[in-house]
């Protein structure tokens, strides 16, 4: 076992998953998120990793429902699962990123893997790639392994279906060593990770195709025409039938709502019924079905998508430790959204959110490594005596472009009538190169605060820009303490971390009583991973 990081013989003893987690920690490689190695070779290498897991046919037999895209990809996937289970089958969903713990990214029948099974599977896998693994075939890297994991729990653990989700781009994925999937999806595109996948949509486009296979059937949601075009062309050239799932119509849903917020969600759960279906038919549980939804969908269809849920995609959090009376002074909003076009979506889901004066709010709870849904109820009384202030709590990765990001969101959020008293910066908590929660750093005085003091700089110009609208509601509550900053400016504040942060705005609450705090947390999955941890302990 490795020693602690720290060499003291203080540091508490490492628990058997702990240390699994540090071995996974060693596959992270250190190099820029282009690399220097050539994808192509990097993929053609996972088929060795196959064969040294005794996987190949094992694979080949999984019957396997592939998706990629640029936004909506764990949604649809989501979706998919929940109709799959609610129509009596042994699900297995492997998604991308994970939010508090790794074993989030393999779920059976709708619950993560629990963490006996977790540690076997684990070493199996890693125990027999370090003894066959030499300076020619070096280990895996850390997404390839997980890839590699997950064929390796769902094949052991029988599942009827699996559902993988891409992570990154298409042809050169880790989940692309799929020769034979059952049907493919590919949801909206946009811009992103154009560091690896190009600077046009065609580009993008032509990689999230990387995934079709000779007559294997595909489908997308409405896409833009030069994204289209070659998703047309790349699957003629396969002769692969791809059809275009229309949005799915909110009557089929018979009065219920879909367990995902956002009306974007329409185009994933037109395209995971659509998938769904051909599943169902192409595996022989289905006759010849219509996968148009002009009149009624399945009555399993129908609970799978209402009961579909997912962390960290609008969601809403009130804050344990100032709620004690369910009276929800500080209530997060959290969205992983780190594009621009998701940006918008989540400011409008956002916009909404904090308008429903009656809502309920639904916030996932840990249950013994499931997540049960707790309601909180908030009374229409009690709201109408507190004042409400929005509050936006960002960090993104330094390959997005803020330029493109936070004026998306802001605007939108504008033309709904919703105006953030003070944004605030915040690094991220987690260390990137560990996985765990053993591993998060909460004291570094040396953190790196440049790229943090490049977003205010965004962010403080597009305020600047918008003087003359209606901003200017009193901020007398959010004006003490503010030294607790490392850059404070009229509009927004950079903290040191992320906890600073929340005890920032904690302190806030216990001085104004009269307010509520509505916090907005996007950006980053990261981000809002992070922020879970810390509210949910």
């Amino acid at each position: 076992m490795a020693q602690g990081d720290n060499g003291s013989s203080k540091s508490s003893p490492v628990t058997p998953y702990e240390e699994a987690l540090d071995a996974l920690s060693s596959l992270i490689t250190r190099r820029t998120r282009v690399g220097d190695v050539n994808l192509g070779d990097r993929f053609n290498v996972l088929f060795e990793y196959v064969k040294m897991l005794d996987l190949e046919d094992a694979i080949s037999k999984m019957k396997i429902i592939h998706v990629a895209g640029t936004k909506g990809k764990g949604s649809t996937c989501t979706f998919t699962e929940s109709i799959l289970r609610n129509c009596g089958f042994r699900t297995g969903l492997f998604t991308s990123p994970h939010l508090i713990d790794i074993r989030e990214r393999f779920r059976i029948d709708g619950v993560e893997i629990c963490e006996e099974k977790f540690l076997a599977y684990f070493w199996w896998c890693y125990d027999r790639l370090k003894e066959k693994t030499n300076d020619n075939v070096p280990m895996p890297t850390f997404f390839h392994f997980l890839a590699l994991l997950a064929f390796k729990i769902f094949s052991a653990e029988q599942v009827d279906v699996s559902i993988m989700e891409v992570g990154l781009g298409g042809k050169y994925d880790a989940t692309n060593v799929v020769q034979t999937p059952i049907v493919c999806g590919i949801t909206s595109l946009g811009y992103d990770h154009m560091e690896i996948l190009g600077n046009t949509l065609g580009e993008i486009a032509g990689e999230k195709a990387g995934i079709f296979k000779h007559h294997i059937p595909a489908f997308t949601v409405p896409q833009p025409d030069e994204a289209m075009l070659v998703l047309e062309e790349k699957a003629s050239k396969l002769n692969v039938p791809i059809q275009v799932a229309p949005p799915l119509d909110v009557k089929l849903l018979n009065g219920l709502r879909l367990g995902l917020e956002g009306e974007h969600q329409y185009l994933n759960a037109g395209l995971a019924v659509a998938l769904s279906s051909t599943w169902l038919k192409k595996t022989g549980h289905l006759e010849d079905t219509c996968l148009e939804q002009i009149h009624t969908l399945p009555q399993q269809f129908i609970k799978g998508l209402a009961t579909a849920s997912m962390q960290g995609r609008a969601q809403i959090v009130p804050d344990q430790h100032t709620n004690k009376e369910t009276s929800n002074e500080l209530v997060f909003y959290l969205d992983g959204a780190h594009s621009p076009e998701s940006m918008e979506a989540c400011a409008r889901w956002f916009s909404i959110a904090i308008k429903d004066q009656d809502r309920t709010l639904f916030h996932q709870k840990p249950d013994n490594s499931k997540f049960s849904n707790e309601v909180v109820k908030m009374h229409h009384g009690e709201r109408a005596q507190k004042k409400s202030t929005q509050i936006l709590l960002f960090n993104c990765m330094s390959v997005r472009d803020p330029q493109l990001l936070l004026p998306r969101l802001m605007k939108t959020c504008a033309d709904n009538g919703v105006y953030f008293k003070k944004a605030l910066f915040v690094p991220g908590l987690s260390v990137y190169h560990k996985v765990g929660s053993h591993t998060l750093t909460q004291n570094d005085m040396n953190i790196d605060l440049s790229w943090q003091l490049s977003l205010q700089r965004v962010w403080e110009n597009l305020m600047q820009g918008n003087k003359g609208r209606s901003i200017n509601a009193s901020s007398e509550e959010l004006k003490d303490d503010i030294e607790m900053s490392a850059s404070n400016s009229e509009h927004s504040a950079v903290f040191s971390s992320l906890p600073v942060a929340i005890k920032w705005l904690r302190d806030r609450v216990q001085q104004n009583r009269s307010t509520r705090f509505e916090v907005l947390v996007t950006g980053s999955l990261h981000l809002v991973g992070d922020v879970l941890k810390l509210v949910k302990r």
